[in-house]
C-alpha cells in the first residue's frame, strides 16, 4: 500500500506523527542545554560532539521502540511496552515517570525557555509582563486547545511545526554564511578555547543526559500508536524520519550557537541561541531569532500535553489511575487538565537547571528498560533482536544510557535521589490502586 493511500485512512498519518516527533524534540533543550555543556566540558568541539552521539543514541532508541510497537500496538508508550513484558508494577513506574519527568517536566522547562526568550524581547521594546505570565498562558492555552478537539490542534502542530523548522534552516544558513564569510563573528570563534582544556569522561556522560533530554521527544509517536493510521507502516517511518532530521538540525544548530560568539559569552548561559544571534547580527537577529524559539517552544509544549495525557488515560484504562482520568468522547480532557496543572506547579517552583538534571536521570532509566524488554524470552523470535546486527543497536542504547545516568548519580546525587524518590512514591501508590478494589468489594 502507497503512503498516500496509508494517510488517507481513518488516523494520523506519516507526515502529521513525524511532525509530532519534530514537535517534541525541538523544545527547549536545544535552545538552553550547550551553555551548561560549555561549562562543564570548556570546548566547543565537544558540545558538538555530544549532540553528534545523543542523536545516534536517540536514533537506536526509536529503532528499538519501533521493534516494541510492531507486537504491542495501542497507546501508552513505554507504560505498555513495560506492562506487557515485564510486571504491570514495572509499567505503572514507567508511566509515573511519565507524568512527572517525560512531561511535566518537559513542559515546564519549555515554559521557562519561552519566558526566557520571548519576555527579553518584549521586554525590549516597552511590554514588561510579570514573572511566570507568559509560561503559563502558553500552558494553559495549550490545554484549553487539545482538551477542545484532535483535529484543530493536530492542524495547528502541522502548520506550527513547518513554519518553525524552515525558520531554523534558515538562521542555519545565516548563521554559516556569516561565520564562512569570515566576518567579525568568524574571527571571534576562531579565538575560541585558547586553553584547549583536556577530555572528561565523567562531565561528557553528565552533558549526555541533559542532551538526551533536548532528544527525548523522538519516542512521542509511540504514545498515541493506536491513534495512527496504519500504525505499522507510520510508526516507524515517523520515528526513524523525525529523528534523524532533527539530529542533522540540532547539530548544525549548536555549532552556529558556539562558534558564533567567544566562549565567555555563551558558558552558563541558558539563551545561548540568544547571544549567538545577537553576536551575528545584532539586535534585529535576536529579536528574529527569540521569535523563532518562542514558536519552537509552544509547539513543543502543545505536543506534549496532547500527547502525555494518553498515557495517563491508558493506566485510568486499565484500573491503574482515577476514572476522572479515562477518555471520553474523542480527548482525555481529565488528564489533560491534570497535566497542565502538574506543569504549571513544577513551571512556579522548579529552576530550570534542576528540572534538566531530575528529568534526564529518570527518562533514561525508563527507556533503558523499555528497550531491555527486546531481549525478554518472551519476544524472541517475534520483534525481538535475533541477530547479531538487530542486537547491536539496542545494545548501544543501554549501555550509553546506563552509562551516562551513572555519571550523573556521582557528579548530581541530589536530583538523583529525588529521581529515586519518585519512583518509591509511584511503587505505593500502585499498591494503593491495586487494593482498593478488593477493599470496595
Amino acid at each position: 500500500m502507497s503512503e498516500a493511500a496509508h494517510q488517507g485512512s481513518r488516523g494520523i498519518g506519516v507526515k502529521s506523527a513525524a511532525a509530532l516527533v519534530a514537535a517534541n524534540m525541538i523544545g527547549a533543550g536545544v535552545f538552553t542545554t550547550s551553555g551548561f555543556a560549555l561549562a562543564d566540558l570548556g570546548r566547543p568541539e565537544f558540545v558538538l560532539l555530544a549532540w553528534v552521539v545523543g542523536g545516534g543514541v536517540a536514533l537506536c532508541g526509536a529503532l528499538s521502540y519501533s521493534r516494541l510497537a510492531a507486537h504491542f500496538p495501542g497507546n501508552g508508550g513505554e507504560y505498555l511496552f513495560l506492562s506487557r513484558t515485564l510486571h504491570p508494577l514495572v509499567g505503572f513506574l514507567a508511566g509515573w515517570v511519565s507524568l512527572f519527568a517525560g512531561f511535566t517536566a518537559p513542559i515546564a522547562v519549555a515554559a521557562h525557555g519561552l519566558e526566557a526568550y520571548l519576555g527579553a524581547s518584549l521586554g525590549g521594546v516597552g511590554w514588561d509582563l510579570p514573572p511566570k505570565v507568559l509560561g503559563a498562558v502558553a500552558i494553559l492555552g495549550c490545554g484549553a486547545l487539545h482538551g477542545m478537539t484532535r483535529a484543530g490542534g493536530v492542524k495547528l502542530q502541522d502548520w506550527a511545526v513547518a513554519t518553525k523548522l524552515a525558520a531554523i534552516v534558515f538562521f542555519i544558513l545565516f548563521g554559516a554564511f556569516v561565520l564562512l564569510g569570515g566576518g567579525e563573528s568568524g574571527t571571534a570563534a576562531a579565538a575560541i578555547c585558547e586553553e584547549k582544556p583536556p577530555f572528561s569522561l565523567s562531565a561528557f556522560a553528565v552533558t549526555l543526559v541533559w542532551i538526551s533530554f533536548a532528544y527525548s521527544g523522538w519516542n512521542a509517536a509511540v504514545y498515541i500508536a493506536g491513534e495512527l493510521a496504519a500504525p505499522e507502516y507510520t510508526l516507524p517511518r515517523a520515528l526513524i524520519v523525525a529523528t534523524a532530521g532533527v539530529t542533522a538540525i540540532y547539530v548544525a544548530l549548536n555549532a552556529v550557537f558556539l562558534y558564533a560568539a567567544p566562549v565567555e559569552d555563551l558558558v552558563g548561559r541558558p539563551e545561548v541561541g540568544a547571544v549567538a544571534a545577537a553576536a551575528l547580527g545584532g539586535d534585529w537577529a535576536r529579536a528574529a531569532l527569540s521569535a523563532v524559539v518562542a514558536l519552537g517552544l509552544l509547539t513543543s509544549i502543545s505536543a506534549m500535553v496532547m500527547v502525555g495525557p494518553r498515557v495517563y488515560a491508558q493506566m485510568a484504562d486499565d484500573g491503574l489511575m482515577p476514572a476522572g482520568l479515562m477518555t471520553r468522547g474523542t480527548e482525555p480532557r481529565g488528564a489533560i487538565a491534570l497535566q497542565v496543572g502538574l506543569a504549571l506547579a513544577a513551571f512556579w517552583f522548579a529552576e530550570l537547571r534542576e528540572l534538566l538534571d531530575y528529568a534526564g536521570f529518570l527518562l533514561g532509566l525508563s527507556a533503558a528498560a523499555t528497550v531491555g524488554c527486546l531481549f525478554m524470552p518472551s519476544l524472541r523470535g517475534m520483534n525481538g533482536p535475533s541477530s547479531w546486527a538487530q542486537k547491536i543497536i539496542p545494545v548501544t542504547f543501554l549501555v550509553m544510557t546506563l552509562g551516562s545516568s551513572a555519571f550523573l548519580v556521582m557528579r548530581e546525587p541530589e536530583e538523583s535521589a529525588i529521581g529515586c524518590a519518585t519512583l518509591l512514591v509511584g511503587a505505593l501508590v500502585y499498591s494503593f490502586m491495586r487494593r482498593r478494589p478488593s477493599e470496595q468489594a
